[in-house]
């Protein structure tokens, strides 16, 4: 990365800071969580933290009381997904068709298309509550951590307009496809996606950043989950802060002449600012794989072109 870029990154990264100082932060009451949560249905996975976050599995949950009470409350959601990359336009596609379909039904929604190329977005049927924007995203900043140029580009729409338009935010990349309701469960001002196979490993193995040197190292014997890279999501306020968060992390580790991955950015990220809501394995599966028993109903599935 020239010097060039390195300074607009910098410069950038700034404007955020002074953008946070007057965000408009838009926060929707919380339900308590005992009046839609019911943890001890499942007592064959881990349904909440150390902090009392709760874990989303299938039967945790009474979406109903969770649908009174966002219902009144009128809200928009969000959802900014990542089309870059060798398989954008074939992932797109599928990923659109099954958002329109399973993606907050009965909300209003604005899809943002952040795409590094210019392709036609797939033939939808149109609905009043759903509104579609497509956005080109830069390929220029020159480091090999893909996520980015989009995760800046996100930053600049969030700070232009979307922390305007919606209530809650999500960020998500385009390689998945939503098998089954993602509802108003998943709300919350900051939410993390529990990475489907390390879940099921001993803490000692996570592949956390161990570099000392590195902006993303969690030292050995600390750390509480491993959270996929996948999604993202929270108040528009609250991506904001990861994506500064992020991004200083490259800055520094750029000085030091590192890098590290945009999924130990973000490891390292919950690790200091820990999530208030985590979704459990059936949020984000790989299709390629049968899932285990607790993964009892795949939500989100993971389309992996690994063997391509």
């Amino acid at each position: 990365m020239n010097l060039k870029r390195m300074l607009l990154l910098v410069l950038f990264v700034f404007s955020l800071m002074l953008v946070k100082r007057y965000f408009r932060n838009c926060q929707v009451e919380e339900l308590q969580l005992s009046d839609w949560f019911q943890p001890r249905k499942r007592p064959d996975v881990i349904t909440k933290t150390d902090w009392l976050a709760p874990v989303l599995w299938e039967g945790t949950f009474d979406r109903r009381v969770l649908e009174k009470h966002y219902r009144r409350r009128n809200i928009t959601v969000g959802l900014a997904v990542f089309a870059t990359g060798r398989f954008a336009e074939e992932n797109l596609r599928p990923f659109l068709h099954s958002a329109n379909k399973h993606f907050m039904t009965g909300y209003r929604v604005i899809f943002y298309v952040m795409a590094d190329a210019s392709f036609p977005l797939p033939h939808i049927q149109p609905s009043p509550l759903r509104t579609f924007k497509v956005f080109k995203v830069g390929t220029g900043m020159g480091w090999p951590d893909g996520p980015l140029e989009p995760m800046k580009s996100l930053g600049e729409h969030i700070i232009s307009h979307i922390q305007h338009e919606v209530d809650f935010l999500f960020s998500m990349a385009a390689n998945q496809v939503f098998q089954s309701e993602f509802g108003v469960e998943t709300l919350g001002p900051s939410v993390a996606q529990l990475h489907a196979w390390w879940y099921f490993t001993n803490t000692k193995n996570f592949p956390y950043e161990r570099r000392p040197a590195s902006a993303a190292c969690v030292p050995f014997g600390q750390g509480d989950f491993y959270y996929g890279s996948l999604m993202v999501g929270g108040t528009p306020r609250n991506i904001l802060d990861f994506i500064e968060n992020y991004l200083n992390g490259v800055i520094h580790d750029i000085k030091n002449g590192l890098h590290s991955t945009y999924e130990k950015h973000l490891n390292k990220y919950f690790y200091l600012n820990k999530p208030s809501k985590l979704l459990s394995p059936e949020y984000s599966w790989d299709l390629a794989f049968a899932p285990p028993p607790q993964v009892r109903y795949v939500k989100v599935g993971h389309i992996s072109h690994r063997k391509l």
